[in-house]
């Protein structure tokens, strides 16, 4: 049977990359009826968040991607796994004690190598060149070299996805299945995500987490779509996926080589085309945490405009709170505006009787009604607004002093 598992230190929040590695592992367990296990690596006590393991379990269930079984290293530590683990590499002269700590023993002169299934290459080192890492700290906490070998056999893993930054760290990983006579699962990692800036994309540089997207107005499925082709390609060069048909489609084969950029614009495309395909109904309720004012008749006025949900407090919020007046208007469009409305006459062909441009003529009573040059349609506009509260704002203008 397949299992994989994703197993995240609970020490911040939850990195777009970190979502991409959760997702492939899901797919690759579930494509062939497997298992997905989450493991939550909190033994550097020191670094952990406090509510960063809550947050990481709400964010998957989010995206749907539900694990099978759930473990926490620091409640194993307590069984004395590692430990025991560890001491059985000091008794057979494999590892030593260092100050309390225990470090691994490297043997020299050898060469290690795996095949990354992911990478689909064979990487090799000299083990001259390896560290002799810690294994236990002194403060009887594994580090994340022994748990993970000890966890990863412990919970039958068979296939191992995990970020490139772990490549370094893959020769101490072999050591160890080898030192405890340990299978050895399949090994992948996957390809760093690029910053459109240049560079690999760094928490340092901010808006890469999960969290941050959500709270723009980005919706779970048009992120989720997003992930999937930030290094997997379909054979069919599809680009629409729902979990379960990508689920469906995951082939390890099409996981590439080559590092993905972050392309907020692909990102803008998939969350527009999810917006769109919510009702009304759906999207109003979507929108209510960004404009809570916000009624179910202006939802069509604003759903093809919408990129992000939070874009609806600028494209609809003047229907809440009425513009400041504005400066610098034809004050003679405004008076015959105002007239025309107050005799229930149309705009436009009064416009076009004066000979005006329609295009200035509407510009200016768009921005003394609504205060931008960016709205839904006016005319539909002025009819929520209904008709005292639009002659208030045109006459807000009208008599603003130049």
């Amino acid at each position: 049977m397949v299992r994989t598992r994703f197993a995240p230190s609970p020490t911040g929040y939850l990195h777009i990359g970190g979502l991409r590695t959760a997702l492939y592992a899901f797919a690759l367990a579930k494509h062939g009826n497997g298992k997905f296990i989450l493991r939550i690596e909190d033994t550097d006590q020191k670094r952990e968040v406090p509510g960063a393991r809550e947050k990481l379990q709400d964010i998957l269930h989010n995206f749907g991607l539900q694990w099978d079984e759930y473990y926490i290293q620091s409640e194993r530590a307590q069984t004395n796994v590692y430990k025991q683990a560890a001491q059985h590499l000091v008794d057979k002269g494999l590892a030593y004690p260092d100050e309390g700590a225990v470090r691994l023993k490297i043997p020299k002169d050898e060469k290690i190598a795996y095949h990354d299934f992911a990478l689909k290459k064979t990487i090799s080192w000299a083990t001259n060149d390896i560290p002799e890492a810690v294994l236990l700290k002194s403060d009887g906490f594994p580090t994340y070299h022994l748990a993970v070998v000890v966890d990863d056999h412990e919970m039958n893993i068979s296939h191992v996805l995990r970020a490139a930054e772990w490549i370094p760290s893959t020769p101490i990983h072999l050591l160890l299945y080898k030192y405890f006579g340990f299978k050895t699962p399949e090994i992948g990692h996957l390809t760093d995500i690029l910053d459109p800036e240049g560079g690999k994309l760094s928490k340092r540089k901010g808006n890469v987490s999960v969290e941050e997207f959500i709270s723009k107005g980005y919706l779970p499925e048009a992120i989720l779509n997003f992930v999937i082709l930030l290094g997997w390609a379909p054979k069919d060069n599809r680009e629409l996926f729902t979990l379960d048909e990508f689920v469906t489609a995951f082939d390890p084969a099409g996981l590439q080589k080559s590092n993905p950029v972050l392309n907020s614009k692909k990102l803008d495309w998939f969350n527009g085309h999810y917006i769109r395909a919510k009702s009304d109904t759906e999207l109003l309720q979507l929108i209510k945490p960004y404009l809570p004012q916000i009624t179910l008749e202006i939802i069509p006025l604003i759903k093809d405009r919408l990129t992000t949900l939070s874009q609806a407090r600028d494209l609809a919020g003047f229907f809440f709170t009425r513009p400041a007046p504005q400066k610098g208007l034809n004050k003679e469009y405004l008076q015959a505006a105002a007239e025309a409305i107050e005799k229930g006459q149309d705009l436009a062909e009064m416009a076009k009787n004066k000979n005006w441009k329609l295009g200035d003529f509407f510009m200016t009573l768009r921005l003394a009604i609504c205060g931008s040059k960016i709205t839904p349609p006016l005319t539909e506009s002025m009819l929520i607004l209904g008709k005292e509260e639009t002659l208030t704002r045109l006459k807000n203008s009208l008599n603003f002093p130049s």
